[in-house]
């Protein structure tokens, strides 16, 4: 019953943590348009500490550090591409949530597929040809080991 009393008391903790992520009030633009445009280009961008979020939804310091970058070179006046591409070339490809689809990436994205068709196509040759051997049926006993199985089975 502790537990269950205990487990009800922490819950708004839980419901509160998402609230602690993202840009502090420390970080936010004083220009409404430029910090939209660092929300979008943060949403955007993975934290290469937490992985699968964001860097505007994860609280880890190196997430921290993304945004102010991210806000640092939107005042510095480069466009949302620019941004993107000095990140890129700062913390490699990973960083992005959604990874580009061209160069070496596109046999990436089209592996898996083709791989799946390759195993599919194994499959039923498989299946075509085992189904045309058919079972061999086993020759019948000749009279000798019919006896000898008589024998057995009466011990």
């Amino acid at each position: 019953m502790r537990r269950f009393l205990l487990t009800l008391a922490l819950l708004p903790l839980l419901w509160a943590a998402p609230v602690l992520a993202g840009p502090q009030p420390d970080e936010l633009l004083d220009d409404p348009a430029l910090e939209a445009r660092a929300r979008a280009i943060s949403q955007e961008l993975r934290c290469v500490v937490c992985r699968n979020e964001s860097i505007d939804d994860s609280n880890a310091e190196l997430a921290r550090d993304m945004r102010l970058v991210v806000r640092e070179r939107l005042v510095e006046g480069d466009s949302d591409a620019e941004v993107l591409a000095f990140l890129v070339d700062r913390y490699g490809e990973f960083v992005l949530l959604r990874p580009q689809t061209g160069g070496w990436n596109l046999l990436l994205w089209i592996s898996a597929p083709v791989m799946f068709l390759l195993a599919l196509g194994a499959a039923l040759i498989y299946l075509r040809r085992r189904q045309a051997a058919g079972e061999a049926a086993a020759p019948p006993l000749s009279a000798e080991e019919q006896a000898r199985l008589k024998e057995l089975m009466r011990d």
